[in-house]
C-alpha cells in the first residue's frame, strides 16, 4: 500500500457491488512506477445514493477523480458538468475529473481500452463479423471503438431489443460502412468472429449465460469485459468448445494510463 499522507489526491472507484474491482490494484501500480502520490480507494455506492455521493466528492478538495463501472456508465452521464471526447454520442462515462472549482468532468474509454487489449493479444477487429452482448455503458463504449476499428458487422443483442437498437442506430448515424443489427436473443452464433460479452451476466455466481453458447467453436474469439472472475462461465463454455478466449483485465490495462492521465494524476488533466 502507497504511504498516504495529508499530501497523498485521493482518488476512487465507484461500483454496486464492488468486491469484483481490480482497477485499485493496477492504479496502484501505474502510480508507484511514476512515483505518483495518489491513492484510489473502491467506494460502494447503489445508484439511488449516486446522485448524493457525487455532489460529496465535489467539496473535498484533495479529491482527484474517479471512475464509474457496474452500474453507473450511463448514469454518470447527467452527473457531470462537461463531458469530454465522444462518452456524450456513446450515452455513457466511465472517468470523472473533480478540476479545482469543484466542476466534474466525464470521459469514456472503455471501447478504447477494449480494443487496444485485443489487438495487443493479436486479434484484429478489422472485417471480423461481431456479436455484442449488452447495450449498457461498457457494451455502448465498445460497440463504438469496435465500428471506428473497422469490423464488416456488428450485432448487438439485449433483453430490451429498443435498447439495443437505439445503441445501433447510434453507432449507424456514425459509422454507415458498418453493418449493425439489433436482436433480443442471440440466435446462432457460429456464424461470428467475434463475440464479447458487455455485460454484468457472470459477475456473481449463477448467472445465466448472455448468449445461447451452443455454436460456439474453433476459429472464434470470445472476449469478456467482466474483470473478476478471470475465467467466468462463458469464457469456460468457449475453451470447451475450442474457441479462443480473451479475458476482460486487458481492457482496464489498456486504459489505466489514459484514466490516470483524465484525472490530473500527471498533473495535465487531460486524456
Amino acid at each position: 500500500m502507497p504511504d498516504v499522507t495529508g499530501h497523498t489526491r485521493l482518488y476512487a472507484i465507484l461500483a454496486d457491488p464492488i468486491h469484483h474491482v481490480k482497477t485499485p490494484q493496477v492504479m496502484h501500480a501505474l502510480f508507484a512506477r511514476h512515483g505518483i502520490d495518489g491513492v484510489l480507494v473502491p467506494m460502494h455506492v447503489a445508484p439511488d445514493g449516486l446522485a448524493g455521493a457525487v455532489a460529496g466528492l465535489t467539496e473535498m478538495r484533495n479529491f482527484g477523480g474517479f471512475i464509474a463501472t457496474v452500474p453507473h456508465k450511463s448514469a454518470m452521464l447527467e452527473l457531470c458538468d462537461r463531458i469530454e471526447g465522444d462518452g456524450a454520442r456513446i450515452g455513457a462515462v466511465n472517468c470523472v475529473r473533480r478540476d479545482p472549482d469543484g466542476r466534474m468532468i466525464g470521459a469514456m474509454l472503455d471501447g478504447i481500452g477494449f480494443v487496444e487489449g485485443v489487438r495487443r493479444a493479436g486479434i484484429a477487429p478489422e472485417g471480423q463479423r461481431v456479436l455484442l452482448a449488452g447495450a449498457g455503458g461498457a457494451a455502448s463504449a465498445i460497440a463504438f471503438a469496435l465500428a471506428e476499428a473497422g469490423v464488416a458487422s456488428l450485432t448487438i443483442v439485449n433483453r430490451t431489443v429498443a435498447r439495443a437498437e437505439a445503441l445501433a442506430e447510434r453507432v449507424r448515424e456514425t459509422y454507415g460502412a458498418v453493418r449493425v443489427e439489433a436482436r433480443a436473443q442471440s440466435g446462432d452464433v457460429a456464424v461470428y468472429d467475434l463475440i464479447v460479452n458487455a455485460t454484468s451476466l457472470g459477475l456473481r455466481p449463477g448467472d445465466p449465460l448472455p448468449i445461447d453458447a451452443g455454436g460456439l467453436h474453433a476459429g472464434q474469439t470470445v472476449a469478456e469485459a467482466i474483470m473478476d472472475p478471470a475465467e467466468t462461465p462463458l469464457l469456460a463454455a468457449a475453451a470447451q468448445a475450442g474457441a479462443r478466449v480473451h479475458p476482460g483485465l486487458p481492457m482496464l490495462e489498456c486504459q489505466i494510463e489514459l484514466m490516470a492521465r483524465h484525472m490530473g494524476a500527471f498533473g495535465g488533466g487531460e486524456a
